[in-house]
């Protein structure tokens, strides 16, 4: 079964999956390193600012679902944590490199399209082209029998669909495409009408009825618009 993680989990997660790649002569990371790539204000989405007992907190969570363990060297008395999200003997959750970053990148920073999960896990694993990032999503939608990510609606004026990982709580993607069907059904209701009317020659009615009628129907796929845009935002917090 999938691991659902709460956004505090993921981000200590998609930290310790970073810098493992990153910085690999600092990894496994002392709570004061770990707190301290939680905080970074670059390449987080949301930023956030958490005291070190709050991640201790995350990580004693962590470890109950047997996603973290702490170590300490013979010569070190500073305790460090590990994770065993992926890739170890510990987890059923296997990853390409490819696939790895993907996953590390979208946890840190929410969904995002395939062109900027290519321009952001540069420093995680190499992408020739963003067909490469769009195979590697396609995998993960059903990896070993596991839905990893999912697709979300296109945005208004947005060229490319982004992605999201299944990590958390799945309501507002749901949400989101529910919203997103809506506004569709609110568009084609609007062309259903004025095809009706065009057929049965209604060219010639009020004016002031047939721009009432449009005014609804654009309020209507506004509203439906915003709702999508909140519930995205949401998702990405």
């Amino acid at each position: 079964m999938l691991v659902k993680l709460s956004l505090e989990q993921q981000r200590v997660i998609g930290v310790l999956l970073e810098k493992e790649i990153t910085t690999p002569e600092q990894y496994p990371l002392s709570l004061n390193g770990l707190t301290l790539g939680c905080n970074q204000k670059s390449s987080r989405e949301p930023v956030m600012n958490f005291a070190e007992s709050d991640v201790q907190k995350v990580l004693d969570e962590l470890r109950e679902k047997k996603l973290t363990y702490q170590q300490s060297g013979s010569t070190n008395r500073v305790v460090k944590y590990r994770h065993r999200f992926c890739n170890t003997e510990f987890s059923d959750l296997q990853f390409t490199a490819q696939q790895k970053a993907i996953v590390c990148v979208l946890l840190l920073r929410g969904p995002q399209s395939p062109g900027e999960l290519r321009t952001r896990s540069n420093r995680l694993a190499e992408f020739a082209n963003v067909d490469e990032v769009e195979l590697a999503l396609e995998q993960m939608k059903n990896l070993g029998g596991e839905q990893l990510v999912m697709q979300l609606p296109r945005e208004p004026g947005k060229r490319d669909c982004r992605y999201a990982h299944m990590l958390g709580d799945h309501e507002p993607v749901q949400s989101a495409l529910s919203v997103s069907e809506e506004t569709n059904s609110a568009k084609h209701r609007y062309q259903a009408q004025a095809q009706q009317d065009k057929q049965q020659g209604n060219q010639h009615g009020s004016t002031n009825d047939r721009m009432a009628l449009l005014e609804q129907q654009v309020s209507e796929l506004s509203q439906q618009v915003v709702e999508l845009r909140e519930l995205v935002e949401i998702l990405s917090e």
